[in-house]
């Protein structure tokens, strides 16, 4: 799974616990690191107090001895006492002349090392030409560290006598006990600061993405065709106030466009409107004209079946007058807007009013219970009973036996109406055009009736939807809240 395709949260999460690891790891290594250097100081300086140490006390020797303090004399003076002083101080202790042989060593009292039978040539060399004659040889050998110095003794006038080499074991058990006892302490302390990283981002991711959830699900909330809420967030960082100012200037200028675009719609409406009218009117009118014309042309006061001619004219006329009363009635309802008088009514005893019009027994009312309480204009919930009532049996075929049923039910605060017919349905092609105005499939009428309907709904924060299938039937359901 690619990184970019999870969540901002997760990301910022999964970033924390990253960060927190690698900080522990880095924190180990420079704590090993820290552990060797400190342990490599601790050796060369350990080996430097021993050695200076062990020069003090070889110095008293010399002054205490008897014998002549010459290289030649070093053996003797040093017989029993370099076995005292390695016992001391904890060191093998070897004593070689100025050319590099071995005078006496302790080693019988330390056999852990091996004494050199005689210096290296380098040894010997660094040793006279560097200013503090002093050379530290480092080797492994058998799976332990050594350190070897070389320093000079000398005599009370600074003359060199012998070559002192004290072999160092660099003995790491103690040390490396304390470094595992200190990673085990800091194990613990990482386990317990890695338990507390996740609490922490588990909130703290969730506090920052928090913010921009509710933006988001606000920005997926957003319609055209509604009024969309601002975001009011308060104690927000910058970023995210930034974000949430843009986003209401956004919502701002949506609300200005949609209200010109409604505008713009509105008065395309209307145009088209006016069109289809003023066709729907043409259309009687032409019939009425070559109607008068003839009767004008054919008129004669003296012909036996004038009274005939004259009825026959005159229910031209009144048929054709009567057509254009539909449209003009039909254009006035649509045209005229639900006045929203919020009146309190019982939609079961409205609907059931508006039923009885019908006077159809196939009609069927089946309320889901004797009272349901909604604010609503009576007028307006009559006209869209009656309508899609209308629509439902327009929608029957003559050679089917008519059924409609229609349903009121309580949904949670909101009120359902549904009616049901087992007409021919609506086809695919015209299911996205059902509530457009001027659209019908019928032979008669303007096709505003569901028009006018859903308009009347949305009024009242409503909506109004279809089920159809072809040669079965189609099911309306309008939906709108009780207290508007």
């Amino acid at each position: 799974m690619k990184i970019t395709r999870l969540s901002l949260r997760l990301r910022i999460f999964f970033a924390m616990i990253f960060l927190v690891l690698l900080a522990s790891i880095l924190i180990a290594l420079v704590a090993a690191y820290q552990y060797s250097e400190e342990t490599q100081d601790y050796h060369k300086l350990r080996l430097e107090r021993k050695e200076i140490s062990i020069k003090r006390h070889i110095n008293f020797i010399i002054k205490e001895t008897s014998f002549e303090v010459v290289p030649e004399k070093l053996p003797l003076i040093f017989k029993d006492e370099i076995y005292k002083i390695a016992n001391v101080h904890g060191l093998q202790v070897n004593l070689y002349d100025l050319e590099g042989g071995l005078l006496i060593s302790s080693k019988a009292a330390l056999p852990y090392d091996i004494a050199e039978k005689c210096v290296k040539a380098e040894v010997l060399n660094t040793l006279s030409n560097t200013t503090n004659h002093r050379f530290v040889e480092k080797r492994e050998e058998k799976g332990e560290s050594f350190r070897s110095s070389y320093t000079y003794i000398v005599d009370e006038k600074f003359k060199p006598l012998a070559i002192l080499n004290l072999p160092y074991l660099e003995n790491d058990d103690f040390l490396s006990r304390e470094l595992n006892e200190f990673f085990e302490r800091l194990g613990y302390t990482y386990l317990l600061m890695l338990i507390i990283a996740i609490v922490l981002a588990y909130f703290l991711s969730k506090y920052i993405t928090r913010t921009l959830k509710t933006i988001s699900d606000k920005m997926n909330q957003t319609r055209l065709e509604k009024r969309n809420e601002k975001i009011e967030i308060e104690s927000t960082t910058e970023e995210i106030s930034t974000l949430v100012k843009a986003y209401n200037s956004m919502i701002d200028q949506l609300e200005e466009s949609a209200v010109k675009l409604a505008k713009s719609e509105r008065e395309q409406a209307w145009r088209e409107m006016a069109k289809q009218v003023a066709h729907e009117i043409k259309n009687p009118l032409t019939p009425m004209r070559l109607t008068v014309q003839s009767f004008q042309r054919k008129f004669n006061p003296e012909d036996p079946d004038i009274v005939q001619k004259l009825d026959e004219y005159s229910k031209t006329l009144i048929q054709q007058i009567d057509t254009m009363s539909a449209i003009a009635g039909a254009f006035s309802n649509f045209a005229k807007m639900p006045a929203q008088q919020n009146e309190l009514l019982n939609v079961v005893k409205i609907v059931d009013l508006a039923l009885d019009i019908f006077n159809e027994d196939y009609i069927e009312f089946e309320p889901e219970k004797d009272e349901i309480i909604a604010k609503f204009d009576r007028t307006q919930l009559i006209r869209v009973i009656t309508n899609l009532v209308k629509n439902g049996i327009q929608a029957i075929p003559s050679d089917r036996t008519p059924q409609i049923i229609v349903k009121v039910t309580d949904n949670n605060g909101r009120v359902d109406l549904t009616i049901s017919d087992n007409g021919i349905g609506i086809s695919d092609e015209n299911k996205d055009k059902v509530f457009e105005p001027k659209f019908t499939t019928k032979s008669s009428g303007m096709g505003l009736g569901l028009a006018m309907v859903k308009n009347i709904v949305e009024t009242y924060q409503g909506t109004i939807t279809f089920t159809s299938v072809k040669d079965v039937g189609t099911t309306f359901t309008v939906s709108f809240p009780k207290e508007y």
